[in-house]
This record gives structure tokens, C-alpha cells and sequence, in this order.
């Protein structure tokens, strides 16, 4: 998958974190053939599951399903293969599950679905020094994400999602062909919700992040369309 450095060009997704399928389908198509993606997370597909997923996949969007997988290497496998036969074109997995956990699901994800992205996630974005602190982890936040970041392509994964505020550190650290994917990001003037690190889309996109993920700013307006235009717009 090509980078935004190689392509000029950040992508992208909208999150569709709301409480109802029939909303959901109707947000989307709303936001109209300029928005070429999407995020179906934990939320929307513990609820409505597989079908769901291929719902939204035959109104033409490309998927990105967020179910961070964590678990021992044998069930994290099993899950990729499990959801292989769905129209998705990224999968998340916690990079906390060890080099083990993530080389078999890299093989997994190769021997059953080899077009699919997998993201590892280092450390949450509503996570901050404190946070950590609190489960007994010491380093920085910074710390870890390298850590875990360069553990990842140790194991063979190509992608991850960062917050935009280490997308440069992680450029850097492990070059511009790692695809990264960054929640996080707030329009001008929005609010910042649950999230702590957080950036506006075209100080992510010119921070060198692959695809932006937004989801209230959008949702939440009156004219979604409006919101996803000037958003492209911004990134462009």
C-alpha cells in the first residue's frame, strides 16, 4: 500500500462510532462518493457483526475495521483468518501482544488475505503520560510507541496507527514505507472529546500521516458532506 509521502496525497476515513446501523448507512451515504473510506470499529461490529460489515462494503467503501485484536498468538490467527472472507482492507491488533502474537497474525493475514493491511496499535490516543503511569509502565509515551513501533516491523507488520503527534518520530524511525493511520485528528475549532493528543488535519497530513481517521466532527454536523469536503480540501 502506497504511503501519503510517496502519493502526496493523506486520505481520509470516517469513523462510524454511532449507536444505530440504519444512522450509519445513512451517514454514508450522505458523505457521497468523495469519501473513500471508513472505520467500523468494536462498538458497531460486536453489535451488528459480519453483516454489517458487508453491508456498508456494498455501498462501495473500503473498510477499515478496528477490533484491535489482543490475545495469545493461536486465537489472534484464528480471528484474521475468521474475518478474511469480508470485504475489509485494514485490521488492527495491540503491539502489546508480543513479537509472537504479531508474526502469526502477519502469517495468518498473508496465507488467507494477502491484500489486507494489518495496523498495530502501540499506545492509545486517550492515553497520556499519567495513564500509563497508572498501570505501572514508566518510560514516556514516546518510549513506548518507538518500542512497540520497531517491535511491529520486526515482526513484518507494514502498518500502524499513532497518533499524529509521533508520525514524524516514527517516519524517522522506520522510514516513510511504514503505512500510518492516525486517530487523534480534530478540525479547527472542534472539540476534542475523549482525546488527548490530537491534531488538525493538515498538521497531520504535512507531519507525513498516511490516512487521517475522523468521527464526531463529521457525524455530529449538520451537513456531513460540508464537513468531509472541507476536510478533503484541507488535506489537499
Amino acid at each position: 500500500m502506497p504511503t501519503a509521502r510517496e502519493t502526496g496525497n493523506c486520505q481520509l476515513i470516517l469513523a462510524l462510532d454511532i449507536e444505530e446501523r440504519a444512522d450509519a448507512i445513512e451517514l454514508v451515504k450522505k458523505t457521497g462518493g468523495e469519501l473513500e473510506w471508513v472505520k467500523i470499529g468494536l462498538q458497531m461490529f460486536t453489535r451488528y457483526g459480519p453483516d454489517y460489515v458487508r453491508e456498508i462494503g456494498a455501498l462501495g467503501k473500503k473498510i477499515f475495521l478496528d477490533l484491535k485484536l489482543h490475545d495469545i498468538p493461536n486465537t489472534v490467527a484464528k480471528a484474521i483468518a475468521s474475518v478474511s472472507d469480508l470485504p475489509i482492507h485494514m485490521l488492527t491488533l495491540h503491539t502489546c501482544g508480543g513479537r509472537e502474537m504479531m508474526e502469526w497474525a502477519v502469517k495468518a493475514q498473508q496465507e488467507h488475505k494477502p491484500d489486507l493491511q494489518l495496523l498495530g496499535v502501540t499506545v492509545l490516543t486517550s492515553m497520556d503520560a499519567n495513564g500509563l503511569a497508572e498501570m505501572g509502565i514508566a518510560e514516556s509515551v514516546e518510549n513506548r510507541i518507538s518500542r512497540l513501533a520497531r517491535l511491529a516491523q520486526d515482526s513484518g507488520m507494514t502498518g500502524l496507527v499513532c497518533s499524529p503527534h509521533e508520525v514524524s518520530l516514527l517516519k524517522q524511525t522506520l522510514g516513510s514505507s511504514i503505512t500510518l493511520v492516525t486517530p487523534g485528528v480534530r478540525p479547527a475549532g472542534a472539540d476534542a472529546g475523549d482525546q488527548k493528543r490530537i491534531m488538525t488535519p493538515a498538521k497531520a497530513a504535512e507531519a507525513g500521516s498516511d490516512f487521517i481517521v475522523v468521527g464526531r466532527p463529521i457525524y455530529q454536523a449538520d451537513d456531513p458532506a460540508a464537513v468531509v469536503a472541507r476536510i478533503r480540501s484541507e488535506l489537499s
